[in-house]
Parts: structure tokens; sequence; C-alpha cells
């Protein structure tokens, strides 16, 4: 069985930017330590990707704080993770979930066994949405979240987010 690691939004801005918490800095080391676990061709990463009109979107009216604008700093993905992915594709994505990603990896299902891990930012946003959109797309797939290399908006909410998604038969390690 091939096992893939999808790493999402590791990003200057959700981890010591404009949206950056202490819970994102700490997962850092995690993140690169779980990356080191993976062969490059198995990760996929995604980057949050926004204009410069981003307050002018649905989302920017509900969420009012310029973040992850193409080109800038904060959309850099952090550089020890950048560091770590080795070449590993990105997939920009204007929102939350990645229709794009689920539909790379239900391709890759067609053609053989796989299994599909997320870890990174924000438990309770992006990573929430991606890992049910890849079982919506693969209800037979294991997919699984490591709560340790994932943090939230808030303790609460990160929290909130692994019971959602344990609850949809998402595994928890």
């Amino acid at each position: 069985m091939r096992s893939l690691l999808v790493v999402v939004d590791m990003q200057k801005d959700f981890i010591d930017g404009s949206l950056g918490t202490k819970e994102a800095e700490e997962i850092v080391a995690h993140v690169v330590e779980e990356i080191g676990k993976y062969q490059t061709e198995d990760i996929f990463a995604t980057r949050d990707t926004h204009k410069e009109d981003y307050l002018k979107t649905q989302e920017g009216k509900k969420l009012p704080v310029m973040h992850c604008i193409e080109g800038t700093e904060g959309w850099e993905i952090n550089q020890q993770v950048k560091d770590a992915l080795k070449g590993a594709e990105i997939i920009n994505k204007p929102t939350f979930g990645s229709i794009r990603l689920a539909e790379k990896i239900a391709k890759l299902a067609q053609k053989e066994e796989i299994e599909v891990t997320l870890i990174g930012l924000c438990t309770d946003i992006c990573v929430v949405s991606n890992a049910l959109l890849i079982k919506a797309y693969l209800p037979e797939v294991s997919v699984k979240i490591i709560a340790s290399c994932c943090a939230g908006v808030t303790k609460e909410s990160h929290e909130a987010a692994l019971t959602t998604m344990k609850m949809c038969q998402i595994e928890i390690i």
C-alpha cells in the first residue's frame, strides 16, 4: 500500500505572520520530522493563495485580515518545511479545501491501493476541509490526521475539528 502525506498550508502567515499562533509555531519541528518519513513523490503540499482583492471576497469579508497574498513573504511556505519538502508538488488553493488535490489523490487511488495522512494548519479550517473532501472522493480509503502535527485557530476549535473528523471516519493519531 502506498502512503501519501498532505502538508496543509504551512505558510508564514499562519505560523508567525498575520494569523500566526504559538501553537502553529510549536508544530513546525513535528511537521518537518513527519515529512522526513516520506518519499518526495508521496507528498503533496497545499498553499492558501489569495489575490490583492482578498478583502472584497466572501472569505475576506468574514475574515478581514490580509493573509497569504500570492507572491508575498507571508504566502511562502515556512523555510524549514520547504526544505523538508524537497520539491514535493505544491498545490495553490484559493479556498479552504482543494478539489484539485482530492482529484489528484483519487487518480492515484484508481491505480493502486493508498492511504492518506494529513498534517498542517489550521486544523479547524483547511485541514478539516481537505480531509473531508478526500474522504468524500474516496470513502474506502484510510484517511488519517496526526493531531500533534496540526494546530487550530484556538485549542478548543482544534479539538472540535478533530472530533468532527473522527465522526466522519477519519482516524486521529
